[in-house]
């Protein structure tokens, strides 16, 4: 199965390449952001996040969140909300609903509330 996978795109503002291309606009050609790094960053950001209970003097024991489970999070919310089908799998740019049907998993209230927003007998009650 050829399921595509997404990039992050925003940097973030303690990364050397930014600081360099703020104070010297001709550097900002090189003020480029690689997955990986963005990856670390977000991952090293998300730590005490990811683990509400842990200590801050644990931190470096901790694992943070991926990039990859805030894509498979955006995504679930967007199901969740009512997003077409053709519109989550533009935005994934997954090649297929079979691949997107991994990532867009709406949880149960949501399927209650989609059901009941649907219903037209409770619409009549309203």
């Amino acid at each position: 199965m050829d399921c595509t996978r997404g990039r992050a795109t925003s940097t973030p503002a303690d990364d050397p390449a930014l600081v360099e291309a703020l104070l010297d606009p001709a550097a900002a050609d090189r003020a480029r952001l690689s997955f990986r790094r963005a990856e670390e960053i977000f991952e090293e950001n998300t730590r005490l996040l990811a683990n509400p209970l842990a200590s801050p003097e644990d931190i470096e024991d901790l694992d943070g969140f991926t990039l990859h489970r805030l894509r498979h999070s955006a995504l679930t919310h967007d199901a969740e909300g009512g997003t077409s089908t053709p519109m989550l799998l533009a935005r994934s740019r997954h090649a297929s609903v079979r691949c997107l049907e991994r990532y867009a998993r709406p949880g149960v209230d949501a399927v209650a509330r989609h059901v009941v927003e649907r219903d037209p007998a409770s619409r009549r009650r309203t």
